[in-house]
């Protein structure tokens, strides 16, 4: 099945990790080449180890499914920061909301992600959420914590641990005026 192998395409190699927008963040396994239908395709194979999933993209479609390398660490240090502001929500019905917080989670940028988690945490003196408010936060801080944990080298659980403390810094969020001065 497959013919060849390479180790870098397009700026990407091996072993990298990469954020797919509409599956978060993977690592490219292989580089190998196929015939399909005829044609022989160069693709990355990457490896989603939380979802279980392995996908195969062909080296051409990089750009138009917007496969990027993972964000640096001063885009992270900007995402926490967002996290911690003030959630924007939008007047409008909870349905086109929905819809953009769901382009936002599938855009695969940090910062959109971040704005997301930031607008849909509710703290434990917060009225309950809407199950689908609830699938949308997690979805959006799973990716987020993904991509941290990636570029941090940490597990996720510590990188849910680091978002969540921002959060806890936002206002009205449980943190009194003191301790949100002292944290700055």
């Amino acid at each position: 099945m497959a013919i060849k192998k390479a180790t870098q395409r397009q700026g990407f190699k091996i072993n990298e990790f990469i954020v797919y927008p509409a599956h978060g963040v993977g690592q490219i396994v292989n580089i190998e080449e196929q015939e399909v239908a005829g044609l022989n395709l160069e693709l990355f194979v990457i490896n989603f180890e939380q979802d279980k999933m392995t996908l195969r993209v062909p080296v051409g479609k990089i750009a138009s499914v917007g496969m990027r390398k993972l964000s640096d660490e001063e885009s992270v240090e900007k995402a926490l920061v967002t996290v911690t502001g003030r959630a924007r929500i939008k007047r409008t019905m909870w349905s086109r909301r929905a819809q953009e917080y769901e382009a936002k989670i599938n855009s695969g940028d940090l910062q959109s992600i971040a704005e997301v988690v930031r607008d849909l945490y509710r703290s434990e003196s917060q009225p309950e959420q809407s199950y689908s408010e609830r699938q949308l936060y997690e979805a959006a801080l799973d990716r987020m914590a993904r991509e941290v944990a990636a570029i941090r080298k940490l597990s996720g659980t510590e990188a849910i641990h680091v978002i969540e403390k921002n959060l806890a810094k936002s206002p009205r969020r449980g943190a009194g005026k003191g301790e949100q001065e002292a944290a700055a």
